[in-house]
């Protein structure tokens, strides 16, 4: 049997265990009827009242745990994941910048091609994140500074060196720890 017979014969046995499901008639449980009670027929002592329900606490949603995409993935969200991926890029594009024509650029616009570096990558607000840049002809710096700064969202700081800082209690910078060094 083909390859292409196997699939269309997968996808027919597939398309009719779903229609077969959806024509299933649905059982869908009555709740009991709750037990009737005789009336008293004296009056003796009055029932006591019903012990007042405590409502349910409220539930906080489940944040997912997040799942590193490579081997060696310093970020701990989704959101500090695209943080750092915009410094790569940019800190790529500075380095081919840098090699074609002796300096740095001095502006995210001269970046514009160099590398993957695009004409969307020049705004500065990028999702979670603020990107902040300050170039000079001998250097850069490069930072990622977050709306909200806790432990899934770390201000990050780059400069020429390849070096990508990060810290969780405040603005990164030379001093903060290196989550990720590049050797262009």
């Amino acid at each position: 049997m083909k390859k292409s017979e196997l699939f269309a014969l997968t996808f027919v046995l597939l398309a009719v265990s779903i229609f077969v499901l959806a024509q299933a008639p649905t059982q869908q449980s009555e709740p009991a009827p709750a037990p009737q009670t005789p009336a008293p027929t004296q009056q003796s002592e009055p029932a006591p009242a019903p012990a007042p329900q405590m409502p349910a606490p409220p539930q906080t949603p489940a944040v997912p745990a997040y799942t590193p995409k490579y081997h060696g993935d310093p970020a701990r969200s989704d959101s500090e994941f695209a943080a750092l991926a915009y410094m790569r890029g940019v800190m790529r594009a500075q380095m081919l910048f840098n090699k074609h024509y002796g300096h740095y650029a001095t502006a995210l616009t001269q970046l514009v091609h160099s590398g993957n570096f695009t004409q969307r990558m020049i705004n500065p607000d990028r999702g979670d994140y603020t990107a902040g840049f300050k170039g000079k002809a001998d250097s850069f710096v490069l930072t990622m500074t977050p709306k909200n700064l806790d432990a899934q969202h770390r201000s990050f700081y780059a400069t020429d060196d390849g070096k990508i800082h990060g810290d969780e209690a405040k603005p990164a910078d030379t001093d903060s720890t290196v989550v990720e060094t590049h050797r262009w």
